[in-house]
């Protein structure tokens, strides 16, 4: 293929290949010239021109294939564009002679069309240049068409359409002709044919201006005809057409010339919509003509003429546009319900036609409202719409109250209006429905009167009317929950009022039902006792049904309706109303068959009307039950489920006989109660009606064959049989559009209504499948068969085997008995109910059964193979392959597949053909390519009929059998796949584009060969990449389709390339693709590109963003016009679009693609994306907003502060979305919350202003969140402000991230505030409307969120700025205060719960904080008294916050305890229900407390951690006033404390008080945290320790604590599970914590008891003493009885997760083992070393036997962890593990266990092994040479200062202490040096001469002479200078300890050494710093010494005078320096002395 990349093509490379090949070649380069000439400059271009010129025009003759003749033209159009215009008029004329060309064979068709393609190609490039050659060229073309066959005809006419745009308004001479020709294409038989003459006409209507005027109506009655037996291409394609001329009719303004010619009219709008009023009512035929067949009363306007006219209607109002809608809505309104109105009776008469219209009615008002329309101008129409209903309500009103006259005229009337009335109210419901809670305004509006219209209209006298009032109040119910309840209170009461009304008791029933269905869309509920009420007035409809024969079947039908919807609210509420159900379930039916006899004799048709109405209901709401309950069926409610089924099925058997015998109007009532027994049974389990099967088979069998059912719907019964892939094949009609709704009713004969309310009343409480649209159930007749289809399936596995043959048999019969239509509609509804049964037996893994079962089965499919019906065909297809999957047998497949191949080999029919092929197809699917050895057969089989060109659907089928083969064959595919490819190549280049399916089927041939091909695909080799290459010709041979859906395969099979081998797909080409069909009519076509769009951006986002805007900017017009990338993006597109789209599934996929593009992109264009954002959310940002802000500022008085954010907004030009919706807001909120995400990951200066400026600075591209956050306050505050509660919910969100992220930011022009500070007031007024009264519950409990965030950040300290959010909290406190009783009605009770938790929550949380600042504040602060200025710069604000807490404190306790109280009880096993308080707990009820658990679950933690915070600041000491009377059973709320003094309940002390709270929160604590869930958050957990922790920060708890041994030990298990399960250090670290808390504990028990024991046994002796403390006198510890040994495990644990080395099992042996050192990280050193300060506690707990026992454990991991982290680091520093085993070994060996008589010996001996492992550390053979001496010598001191003489002081151990102080003298490291100076010195103070004295003898001496060596080598640097003094200092601490007989001669040793360092006056001026330092040291010692020991200085001084006079010498120039100011550098005396300080005070 590389041959084919050149300017020329190379002929010689073509000549050499195959035909295929040659197709393939030429192909490939002409995609290549198109890109090259683009390319390649002008000059070259016309050097080669001729040459090219005839390439191109000897292909022409060369039969080119479709796509490649359309290449052909568009590159000869560009060469002379780009070149020399001179010949072309030579390449025109050929082209005209090629096609006046007489010769007709099929052979030379290809060459007359591909000039045909290039005429137009160069018109459309050229345009005017070409002059006048026009005139000819068109009309050869028109002359042509005449005889052109359908190709011919179809190309001329995108001929023209290129040649009409190429020449614009100088085609005018030809304008007429090309109408002609185009009128009769319009009506072509070929459906092709006349999309692309609507094509033409549109293209031709720009310019010739009598189609919009003079010729208006034969265009419209043009368009009704070409509507006739359409497709919907056609439909789309002419309603464009139509729509847009009349569109252009309307708005046309006529230049002054053209109107005084009198021939151009203008067109008023009435006369327009009248015009397609008339196409919409009758049709294309005329108005005469019409008009005779009315009075017969026979014509119907056809189904597709009246869904193009209403397609048409929805085009011509977009091409008008939103704005134009708005102004013309009243009229356009009225004239499109007058279209169901009386005046035009004909529509209405049959019911089925009505329902149609109907439908496409309230198409065309949901297009046009709900998508053109913003949301202020959707209220506005709504209220029109309103307006409406009551105009038609009056007139039904005049007709009813005329009661006297039963006038016709009345009746018609009201049958009048109803349809106009039904279709205003499903509107209303739609629009208010899509509006959500922005829609409040409108429903507040008392003029507009919303409510009370569509109440007003319930009790109309036609049932459709009632039901779509009912639907309508439903959507207002789940637009707005908070009028659920009202509502439901007002259907309720107007129920009960009317009961005597027939028309109010339905309709009221039918509202209450349809509100209790929208019970489920609202998250926050309806109270629980409404159930009561309903069930109460059920009952009492039921039982009053008898009373009044008027209004019998009314309240019956009533009655069930409110149970069956009842039972949606699920178990909960369902439960207590169970047994009540049950119980009318049972009286309904008679018990025995013999009353059933007895029923039957007596009544009459209207008794039996009324029960079987009855019946139905109950069975109804069983159903009802069964479905929404399934946790209540128990095996015990099954049990008095049953015994009313056998009289239902017995009574569906006498069915026909009481029909015979009450005549046809139990006929409807019969059906109905059949449908609904079907429909019930089909849920249940087929065991519980085990006894009727057979009795249920016959009547099965009866209906399915019976003679009523006339019409066959295969439509509806099919699908849910076949298989989805094969329906795209068959029915385009079944394919997913925007027009579905309407489109739908095309499916049906013309005989069937489409779905519609009024056949089902009882789905109005369903949950509706698609959206938000109405149910539509269909007509009983239809559902009953297709619930006939379903059981019998379940039924037909479940009977015995003999009986199944038997009906299997007689079914086939019944086919066989029949004839002409009636046995279609037999053999279809067979056929459906014996796939449905195969299908069942296949899913339940069952068996068919014997052999002979197999041969009706057989004949039953294989005549449906064969029938006429593609349906039918697909559905015998996929229970053919069920059938060889269920029998599971290889011979028997073989046979079947070889019956295939044998039809194959020899039928001609189009029919069999399909049927076989699919039939093999479909085996593969089920039997993949294990078990089937056929595949070479079929292959070549499927090969030969896909080449059938006569035949496009048996091309279209065998290819589509071929995709399903090579998906199932997999691997073993591979040998085919290259002569597969190329006969899809070789059929995408040649099959005609007329034939759309088979491209669509090659389309999906082609995708699962890539699939199979795989990642193949990315390999190198020849064979691959030619593959490669022609999977990528074949996709953009698809591209270039014109038919949508092959473009969708083109690009999902792109897309898969993409996923296998990305390097090879060009992805600019493919992203413009993408952009170009962004905004598609097609949905198909949408969802391909977002799904591959979706794909794209995971991997590249950021390039496809590029491609995408650079494909923008360069195109002139291939883009959409609806997606404005270049200004806003693809992103911005990607928004708009999600703003226009209402396909659910297409949603999805935009929103994952922005999330993906955000989470890749947003960090990087920062700006952009915030923006966008803002740009969505300010669009709709409403002036009422905005005034309530200003007003907000007055209130307040801050009239200074800066808030720019919130000045309306004058730039409406600068916005790019024009009113978002709210979802779409919604959506740009969440997408803030995102992008602030992302920055969290990324640069730290995006939270850090100073940083971000300045990079700023340094370079301007840079971009940070922090500069934007002015932006960020500002979208919180306008989402939270809205009128839209999802948009209020997220903009609190979005507050709540930004105080949290940039909370702690500091102000860098203020030190000492934050960045935040200046938004206070903006925050002030986003929170304040949340907390209205109105506001529903979950917006009020995020705001407390906030407000707690917002208090808790600390940004704002001055209190009374503080004081504006606080208030919000305290009125929300004192509205919860009065318990569950008083919050709002409106919703569930869990919803106050909610509320009431939120608001504690939100205090909690503000006082946890108060406390913990004003302890921070207590430790730094000693004054008690802060001053004004203090005050003011807010450093008091921790008392202040805590005072503003404190005033609420009780009341707040009380709640908190009450709470805590509340969710102890939930937390209760189920076992423990009976013990449960029956009404509930404090703030819950106990029928909600299901739902209320999950609220107490969110809550609980910070409340907890709040009241244990609370109890410790009462110290457990001071009583509530209130608290004595309180009866803690029940903690004292509002609610309990009258019933709690009335009771007289005992008064319970202090003590005890203290005791439940203590055990309240122990009890939570522990609960929560021995068996954490894996959702349990860390916030929860940590809440939980920390409130722990504060519990044992107070004596009182830790006194329980210790005196209760098992409790201590309970808790510290649980903690070691935490430690286990959870990885966060911060949770391990707390966890630590309590357990050192509960160790000190037990510390303070043992040592009350002793001090105790001491003061009682005062008298006796000492030796009695019993032994507190663990380990008794035995010493040993029990695991699980013992507290130190659960210590013990769980410091283990915790060490040896962090240094794996310290577990002897792991290294092998118990002795140690060399391993480097390490260094641990910061969290990891703080767990260590908080688990080594517990070790250090643990001695204090035992007794001394049993210090004795833990001690070597204790040791052995200290020293470990010691041994293990002795890393060096500069500086001599020691890591925080060190230090800290150091500090803990310190507290070991000071325990006063190392010197109890008991103990001490045995602690002498471990402590001496202990030294001796840390002496062995130093390993002779040098392993642990990165060991740190330091660490080890540090370690060494402390043993021999901390310890009892006796360890240290034996020979053994204190020569080798003594070795390694000599090692380290002589170290070379200064560090090393230093420390050991520093460790000596405190060894040689030590007080007991048996321990110091030896280290003296040993050591002074090398000491000495280190010193006196410095005169010969002077120290250079700071440290050597450190060394010096620190050597010094030990010397001079050896003279004050030395006995007074050795002073003198150590006296005498130092002075010399000291005045060696003395410099005199000359030196000490050129001296380096650090000799002038040491000169210092030397003398301020000198000067020090000389006083002391004077004697001993003079005699020194007097024996040598060299030292005296250097003395004198050094003295003389320090004064003189002094005078002279030499700087003697005074600072940095002690370099070094910080940190040995540091050192000295943490161990020695």
């Amino acid at each position: 293929m590389e041959l084919a990349h050149s300017l020329l093509l190379n002929e010689e490379a073509c000549s050499r290949l195959g035909e295929v090949q040659k197709a393939e070649f030429i192909f490939d380069w002409l995609r290549y010239l198109e890109k090259l000439l683009l390319a390649t400059s002008r000059s070259d271009v016309k050097e080669k021109q001729k040459t090219l010129v005839e390439q191109l025009l000897s292909l022409l003759n060369s039969s080119p294939g479709p796509p490649t003749r359309k290449l052909l033209a568009k590159n000869l159009g560009i060469l002379y564009s780009i070149g020399d215009t001179f010949s072309v008029y030579e390449t025109i004329d050929k082209c005209n002679d090629l096609i006046r060309s007489k010769d007709d064979s099929p052979s030379y068709l290809p060459t007359k069309l591909a000039a045909v393609v290039c005429l137009g190609s160069l018109y459309k490039k050229l345009g005017r240049i070409l002059g006048n050659t026009f005139t000819d060229t068109v009309g050869n073309i028109l002359k042509a068409m005449k005889s052109a066959e359908s190709q011919g005809r179809y190309e001329i006419m995108l001929s023209l359409q290129n040649i009409l745009k190429g020449l614009g308004a100088a085609a005018t001479p030809c304008h007429r002709d090309v109408y002609k020709a185009a009128r009769s294409c319009l009506t072509d038989r070929s459906m092709a044919v006349r999309c692309a003459a609507a094509k033409c006409l549109l293209e031709l209507q720009n310019e010739a201006s009598f189609m919009w005027s003079t010729d208006l109506d034969s265009v419209a009655t043009l368009c009704f005809k070409s509507f006739e037996g359409s497709n919907y291409d056609v439909r789309i394609s002419v309603s464009k057409l139509l729509g847009t001329v009349l569109a252009k009719a309307v708005i046309s303004k006529h230049p002054g010339a053209a109107a005084s010619r009198q021939s151009i009219r203008r067109v008023s709008l009435e006369e327009v919509l009248e015009l397609l009023g008339t196409g919409f009512l009758r049709g294309s035929s005329g108005f005469l003509r019409a008009s005779g067949d009315m009075l017969k009363g026979t014509s119907s306007v056809s189904r597709d003429v009246r869904v193009g006219v209403t397609q048409a209607y929805v085009v011509f109002i977009s091409t008008l546009g939103g704005a134009w809608l708005e102004k013309n809505f009243a009229a356009f309104l009225s004239h499109v319900l007058s279209l169901v109105s009386q005046s035009h009776l004909k529509v209405t008469q049959a019911q089925t036609d009505a329902v149609c219209s109907r439908r496409c009615v309230s198409f065309i008002l949901r297009a046009t409202i709900g998508g053109l329309l913003g949301e202020k101008a959707q209220i506005a129409a709504a209220k029109d719409i309103c307006q409406g209903i009551w105009k038609l309500k009056k007139v039904v009103d005049a007709v009813m109250s005329d009661g006297n006259l039963e006038t016709r005229l009345g009746s018609t009337d009201v049958a009048a209006s109803q349809h106009m009335l039904v279709c205003a109210l499903q509107e209303l419901g739609n629009l208010i429905h899509s509006l959500g809670t922005t829609a409040a305004p409108l429903l507040q509006d008392s003029s507009a009167g919303i409510l009370d219209s569509v109440i007003s209209v319930i009790p109309h006298p036609s049932i459709s009317v009632r039901l779509a009032a009912a639907w309508c109040l439903h959507c207002i119910a789940v637009a707005l929950p908070s009028y659920l309840t009202p509502l439901l209170d007002r259907c309720l009461e107007r129920l009960t009022l009317l009961k005597s009304s027939p028309e109010a008791v339905t309709g009221f029933s039918f509202a209450v039902a349809a509100l209790l269905g929208a019970v489920k869309h609202c998250p926050l509920g309806i109270p629980h006792g409404k159930g009561k009420i309903i069930m109460t007035l059920a009952e009492d409809l039921l039982c009053s049904a008898t009373q009044n024969s008027r209004l019998s079947a009314q309240r019956t039908q009533a009655g069930w309706l409110l149970i069956a919807a009842l039972m949606t609210l699920g178990p909960a509420v369902v439960g207590h109303h169970l047994a009540r159900v049950l119980l009318l379930w049972k009286c309904v039916f008679p018990v025995s068959p013999k009353d059933l006899e007895t029923e039957k004799s007596r009544g009459d048709s209207f008794t039996w009307q009324v029960t079987l109405e009855g019946r139905a209901g109950a069975l109804c709401a069983i159903k009802s039950f069964v479905s929404h309950c399934g946790d209540l069926l128990t095996e015990e409610v099954i049990q008095h489920l049953l015994p009313p089924l056998p009289c239902a099925v017995d009574l569906l058997t006498q069915l026909s006989s009481i029909i015979k015998t009450y005549g046809s109007p139990l006929k409807t009532p019969s059906v109905v109660y059949r449908q609904r027994l079907y429909e019930l049974l089909i849920l249940l389990p087929p065991e519980t009606y085990e006894g009727n099967l057979c009795a249920i088979l016959k009547e099965l069998a009866a209906d399915l064959t019976g003679p009523d059912v006339q019409v066959a719907a295969s439509t509806f019964l099919l699908p849910p049989l076949c298989h989805q892939d094969d329906l795209l094949l068959l029915s385009p009609l079944l394919k997913e559009t925007d027009h579905r709704f309407i489109e739908e009713q095309l499916l049906l004969s013309n005989g069937i209504a489409c779905g519609s309310l009024e056949y089902d009343p009882y789905s109005i409480y369903e949950k509706d499948v698609e959206g938000d649209s109405v149910p539509k159930p269909l007509p009983p007749t239809l559902s009953v068969i297709s619930s006939a289809v379903k059981l019998f399936g379940v039924v037909c596995a479940h009977v015995g085997e003999a009986q199944r043959l038997l009906i299997l048999e007689q079914l086939l019969d019944s086919i066989k008995h029949t004839k002409g239509a009636r046995q279609q509609v037999v053999q279809l509804h067979v056929v459906s109910s014996v796939s449905s049964f195969l299908k069942y037996v296949a899913g339940s893994k069952g068996n068919l059964g014997p052999e002979e079962m197999r041969r009706p089965t057989l004949a039953l499919v294989m005549g449906a193979l064969e029938s006429p019906n593609p349906l039918l065909r697909c559905a015998a297809a996929e229970a053919w392959a069920r059938l060889a999957q269920v029998v599971n047998e290889g011979p028997f497949t073989a046979s079947l597949a070889q019956v295939s191949f044998d039809k194959l080999k020899s039928a001609r029919d189009v029919v069999t053909r399909t049927g076989h092929s699919l039939a093999l197809g479909s085996l593969h699917r089920y039997l993949g390519g294990i078990n089937f050895q056929h595949l070479n057969s079929c292959v070549g089989i499927l090969y030969t009929l896909s080449q059938d060109s006569t035949s496009p659907d048996v091309q279209t089928w065998a290819l589509h059998a071929l995709s399903l083969i090579i998906d199932s064959a997999g691997p073993i595919y591979h040998i085919h796949v290259e002569p597969t490819l190329s006969l899809i190549i070789m059929l995408l280049l040649n099959v005609p584009p007329t034939h759309a399916e088979v491209h669509q089927s090659l389309g999906r041939c082609l995708n699962a060969l890539i699939t199979t091909l795989g990642p193949e695909l990315q390999g190198n080799s020849t064979s691959i990449s030619s593959l490669r290459t022609s999977c990528l010709l074949g996709c953009a041979v698809m591209q270039d389709n014109q038919d949508c859906l092959v473009q969708a395969q083109a690009i999902s099979c792109l897309q898969q390339l993409h996923m296998f081998a990305p390097r090879h797909v060009n992805l600019s080409s493919l992203v413009g693709c993408l952009c170009v069909n962004l905004c598609s009519p097609y949905l198909l076509l949408r969802r391909a590109v977002l799904a591959c769009l979706r794909q794209l951006v995971q991997r590249e986002a950021a390039e496809v963003s590029e491609h995408a805007v650079m494909l923008a900017k360069d195109s002139r017009e291939e883009l959409t016009p609806d997606a404005n990338i270049r200004e806003v993006g693809l992103e911005g597109a990607l928004l708009t679009l999600l703003d226009k789209e209402t396909d659910q599934k297409l949603c999805r996929d935009i929103k994952e693609t922005l999330n993906h593009m955000l989470t890749s992109m947003a960090v990087d264009k920062l700006s952009f994306w915030l923006k966008l954002c803002k740009d969505v959310l300010a669009a709709s940002a409403d002036f009422t907003t905005v005034t309530c802000v200003d007003t907000m500022q007055e209130e307040e008085g801050d009239k200074g502060d800066d808030v720019p954010v919130l000045t309306t907004r004058s730039d409406d030009k600068s916005h790019l979305f024009t009113n978002p919706r709210w979802t779409t807001r919604v959506f740009a909120a969440e997408c803030v919350c995102r992008i602030i995400n992302q920055c969290e990951n990324a640069h730290s200066a995006h939270f850090d202003i100073a940083l971000a400026q300045e990079m700023k600075k340094r370079d301007s591209r840079n971009d940070f969140l922090v500069l934007h956050l002015a932006d960020l306050i500002r979208m919180a505050f306008m989402a939270a402000t809205d009128h839209s509660d999802q948009l209020r919910l997220s903009g609190l969100e979005t507050l709540l991230i930004v105080i949290r992220q940039f909370a702690t930011i500091p102000e860098p022009e203020f030190p000492g505030h934050v960045i935040l500070e200046q938004y206070q007031a903006n925050v002030g007024a986003a929170l304040r409307p949340a907390f209205t009264s109105e506001t529903p519950p979950d917006v009020t409990a995020k705001a407390c969120q906030v407000c707690s965030a917002w208090i808790a950040s600390g940004v704002v300290s001055d209190l009374n700025d503080l004081r504006r959010v606080h208030h919000l909290l305290v009125s929300s406190l004192t509205k919860i205060q009065a318990g569950k009783e008083a919050l709002s009605h409106l919703y569930n009770e869990s919803a106050s719960t909610m509320e009431i938790l939120a608001v504690l929550k939100a205090w909690a949380e503000v006082y946890i904080i108060a406390v913990e600042r004003h302890k921070n504040h207590k430790q730094p602060l000693k004054t008690t008294t802060c001053s004004e200025e203090s005050v003011r710069n807010g450093s008091c604000s921790s008392y202040g916050l805590l005072d503003l807490v404190h005033t609420d404190l009780g009341t707040l306790s009380r709640l908190w305890l009450a709470a805590l109280q509340d969710f102890a009880l939930l937390t209760l096993p189920s076992e423990f229900a009976s013990q449960l308080p029956i009404e509930g707990g404090a703030f819950y009820t106990a029928e909600t407390s299901e739902n209320a658990k999950l609220h107490y679950n969110n809550s609980w933690a910070l409340i907890l951690h709040a009241t244990a915070v609370w109890l410790t600041s009462t110290g457990f000491v001071v009583a509530d006033p209130d608290e004595g009377a309180s009866n803690l059973s029940r903690p004292v709320t509002p609610t309990s404390m009258c019933q709690g003094s009335s009771s007289g309940a005992t008064v319970k002390s202090p003590e005890d008080v203290y005791s439940d709270r203590f055990h309240l929160i122990l009890g939570i604590s522990v609960e929560f945290l021995c068996s954490l869930r894996s959702d349990a958050t860390m916030e929860s957990i940590t809440a939980c320790l920390h409130a722990l922790q504060a519990l044992l920060d107070v004596p009182w708890p830790r006194s329980k604590i210790g005196s209760d041994q098992d409790l201590g030990i309970e808790l510290l298990n649980v903690l070691h599970r935490v430690i286990l399960t959870r990885e966060s250090p911060c949770i391990q670290l707390a966890s630590l914590e309590v357990v050192r808390q509960i160790i000190c504990a037990a510390q303070e028990h043992v040592k009350e008891k002793r001090r105790s024991a001491e003061v009682d046994d005062g008298a006796a002796e000492k030796e009695t003493l019993p032994e507190f403390g663990e380990g008794k006198d035995t010493g040993g510890l029990v695991p699980g009885k013992s507290l130190v040994f659960a210590t013990l495990e769980l410091c283990v644990c915790i060490l040896v997760r962090q240094l794996p080395e310290l577990n002897p099992k792991l290294t092998g042996s118990p002795g140690i083992k060399a391993t480097k050192p390490q260094m641990l990280s910061e969290d990891g050193s703080r767990l260590v070393s908080a688990a080594l300060v517990i070790l250090s506690e643990l001695p204090a707990v035992c007794s001394p036997e049993g210090s004795i026992s833990i001690l070597p454990t204790i040791l052995y991991l200290t020293i470990g962890v010691l041994r293990e982290t002795a890393v060096k680091l500069p500086g001599g520093q020691l890591s925080s593990t060190v230090a800290a085993s150091l500090q803990a070994l310190k507290g070991i060996l000071a325990s006063p266990m190392a010197r109890a008589e008991k103990s001490q010996t045995a602690w002498t001996d471990l402590l001496r092994s202990a030294l001796t492992t840390i002496l062995d550390c130093w390993d002779p053979d040098g392993t642990h040479q990165e060991l740190d001496e330091v660490s080890l010598l540090t370690a060494i001191t402390v043993f021999i200062l901390s310890t009892s003489p006796e360890v240290t002081i034996i020979p053994c151990l204190q020569k080798r202490c003594i070795e390694k102080f000599k090692v380290t003298l002589e170290m070379k490291d200064p560090m090393v040096q230093i420390k050991t100076y520093q460790l000596l010195l405190s060894i040689f103070q030590y007080p007991n001469p048996a321990v110091s004295y030896p280290y003296i003898y040993s050591l002074v001496s090398s000491i000495v002479e280190k010193l006196q060596e410095i005169d010969k080598k002077k120290p250079e640097d700071t440290t050597e200078l450190q060394i010096v003094q620190e050597g010094i200092k030990v010397l001079e601490a050896l003279v004050t300890v030395a006995e007074e007989q050795h002073r003198s001669q150590l006296v005498a040793c130092l002075l010399p050494i000291l005045i060696s360092f003395l410099l005199d006056e000359n030196a000490l001026g050129s001296a380096t710093s650090i000799m002038r330092n040491l000169h210092d040291f030397a003398l301020q010692n000198l000067m020090q010494i000389g006083p002391q020991y004077s004697s001993v200085f003079r005699s020194v001084m007097a024996s040598s005078p060299a030292l005296k006079a250097r003395l004198e010498a050094a003295i003389k120039g320090n004064q003189e320096s002094v005078k002279v100011g030499i700087p003697t550098s005074k600072h940095t005396k002690h370099p070094g002395k910080n940190s040995s300080i540091q050192l000295k005070t943490n161990f020695l």
